[in-house]
């Protein structure tokens, strides 16, 4: 499949450059925008005493050498470096603000779509303070905070003969961490990252993707040369930039040409990117719905649209599987001997337009057994294609039933009864209590397909997921209902913690005379560096009949399988959160007569108030 879209590519400028020549040049050169100093560094103001108090003249270019569009789409503006808002000195930090004022202020009259502003040490509070104050109000730029990824005191360490043991301030990690904790995790706030010879380790840079990354900053001086003379990036910096690509980001390349022409570094860096992108089904079916907050289904107390049953239907791998255990049934429930006499009894629960149904006719063609079908579906709306499948192509093997399964008496006992009644986090879609329900239409030593499934967290750090979280506020519910509130969503931007284990477990058919479906499940994590925890990422995986198996779970992940997102369990603040640490969090899953919901919380390394107490925010409908 090809793929038409390219990186978005940039180059840094120098500040006494025609701007307008500069752009011609660069959009010649196939680059996409300039990242280009507001002010020239000779033309540093003084607000409080000294010469240049008086200078006539204006202190940068006029906003008339390029038109507005162009300034609203081919200009990332860079805050002059001289600026020291946590300067020792007061006159400094003053001289400092004025300028900033003044920069930012001529950034807006511009519409630049985002500044940028450099760090060159762990602690700003003052430039933070600052920039907070200005994001507060509402601006319509974004604030891009750059960093570099290795800290310049370990790459200097790197080359000495005994290398010091470094301190966690270093991290550059921590430089950003600090400043988007002080400006509250702001939106607007965005970060851009600087390449360096060396890269961190692979656990940092994971932990890199996890914030809200909006550009590279490549240097020329670290490309190859390769045989026909071309720039190309090692091995361990090609793994580097497309791991950031993932995030779709954009690229700033620095510096002077050491090669036959600028253009060939974004020639080069966009194929990478062209060969970074996958075209997988999932990442194909997904592309729009990266990090969108979605709220999960709830099929018991709604009926589900037509084009909700048509995204489900594409999954070309859900019902392969679902097949391959009908198939396994089957031969396991008939004999060869018997298989021209003996009919088995399927029903089809919840059968929506008919996909489980055509697997379960499908698999007993394979297996060369008969079958009975029942296709039992509460959606009236879905019957109307199932009794047309009947009509046309199903013929006598299929009885279309239209009432909810839990309500149904049947004119006789299943031998096999098969749903797909499972949500993003296995039991959020009350797939215990319906099959619990139905458990009557099965006979004794009947068999239900899934037979199991479980449900799996990971913690998560997302600036992003946060933000979004934040953001989604509902009219007429608790100022905090959102931070209390499952989320069905494609997480990308996001880095996992630790890896996911296991919570609640419901099996099928269940014996026990009268099912208790509540649950309460205690995990702790092991935490291996400095992150900050923004919520959970809920998975299942699912036993569909002996070692038949779907999962979501990453690490068991059924390959190609696009029917679930993750489910995101979100937290009412961030914990910073240390290598030392054991993270605990509790889970539980709780009802009454009309509802069923989760609640959760973690306890160490501090405690947080239990999120959702009585489904105050949350809740999924019995009924």
């Amino acid at each position: 499949m090809s793929n038409n879209k390219r990186l978005s590519c940039g180059r840094d400028c120098l500040p006494w450059c025609d701007l307008r020549e500069t752009l011609t040049y660069i959009h010649d050169e196939s680059f996409d925008f300039a990242n280009i100093p507001l002010c020239h560094p000779r033309f540093r103001r003084e607000f409080i005493s000294g010469k240049s108090m008086t200078r006539k003249g204006p202190f940068t270019r006029p906003d008339m050498c390029l038109t507005s569009s162009d300034w609203n789409s081919m200009v990332v503006g860079k805050i002059s470096p001289y600026i020291t808002l946590d300067s020792i000195n007061s006159k400094a930090r003053k001289l400092s603000q004025e300028t900033l004022v003044q920069e930012l202020m001529y950034a807006a009259h511009l519409g630049l779509p985002a500044v940028t502003f450099r760090l060159t040490k762990p602690d700003n509070p003052n430039l933070a303070r600052y920039i907070f104050s200005k994001i507060i109000p509402g601006c319509f730029y974004q604030i891009w905070i750059q960093v570099p990824l290795v800290s310049p005191a370990v790459t200097a360490n790197s080359y000495r003969s005994n290398p010091e043991e470094m301190s966690p301030v270093t991290d550059t990690w921590h430089w950003w961490n600090n400043f988007r904790s002080l400006c509250n995790s702001e939106k607007k706030l965005g970060l851009v990252l600087e390449v360096s010879y060396e890269n961190p380790p692979a656990e940092e840079i994971n932990r890199w993707l996890g914030e809200p990354v909006k550009a590279l900053v490549v240097p020329t001086d670290i490309f190859l040369t390769n045989k026909r003379g071309y720039p190309v990036l090692s091995k361990s910096h090609q793994s580097l930039v497309k791991a950031f690509f993932s995030l779709d980001v954009q690229v700033i390349v620095s510096g002077n040409s050491h090669h036959v022409a600028i253009k060939h570094y974004q020639q080069y860096l966009n194929y990478l990117y062209q060969s970074a992108i996958q075209h997988d089904p999932v990442t194909v079916f997904a592309t729009g719905y990266e990090d969108y907050l979605q709220c999960p289904l709830q099929p018991l107390s709604d009926n589900l649209e037509s084009q909700t049953y048509e995204v489900f239907e594409k999954d070309p791998i859900k019902y392969r599987e679902y097949q391959r255990a009908v198939y396994q049934a089957l031969l396991d429930r008939v004999s060869e001997e018997n298989a021209s006499t003996v009919v088995t009894v399927v029903m089809v629960l919840g059968a929506g337009r008919g996909p489980l149904v055509r697997a379960s006719l499908n698999a007993a063609e394979l297996a060369n057994r008969l079958i009975k079908v029942y296709a039992v579906e509460k959606n009236p709306n879905a019957i109307v294609t199932l009794e047309a499948h009947c009509e046309e192509s199903w013929k006598n093997q299929v009885t279309v039933i239209s009432c909810d399964m839990r309500d149904w008496n049947p004119p006789e006992m299943a031998d096999i009864i098969v749903s797909e009644l499972l949500g993003s986090f296995g039991d959020n879609e009350l797939s215990p209590e319906c099959l619990d329900g139905a458990q009557r239409l099965l006979k004794e030593d009947g068999i239900s397909i899934p037979s199991s499934y479980t449900s799996f967290l990971a913690p998560v750090q997302s600036s992003k997921l946060y933000n979004e979280v934040r953001l989604s506020k509902d009219i007429g519910k608790l100022p905090i209902s959102q931070f209390e509130t499952p989320y069905v969503v494609h997480q990308r931007n996001k880095y996992t913690i630790s890896g996911s284990q296991a919570l609640f477990t419901f099996h099928h058919p269940n014996k026990v005379e009268k099912p208790d479906n509540t649950r309460y499940g205690t995990l702790k994590f092991d935490i291996t560096q400095d992150c900050v925890l923004h919520g959970f990422a809920g998975f299942f995986e699912t036993v569909l009949y002996k070692d038949v198996l779907l999962s979501i779970v990453p690490e068991t992940y059924s390959t190609g399988m696009i029917s679930w997102f993750p489910i995101f369990f979100p937290i009412l603040e961030p914990i910073q959160l240390k290598p030392s640490d054991e993270l605990v969090v509790h889970f539980w899953r709780l009802l009454n007569k009309k509802n069923v919901w989760f609640e959760w919380t973690i306890s160490k390394p501090v405690p947080l108030p239990i999120h959702n107490p009585n489904g105050r925010s949350y809740t999924i409908g019995l009924l």
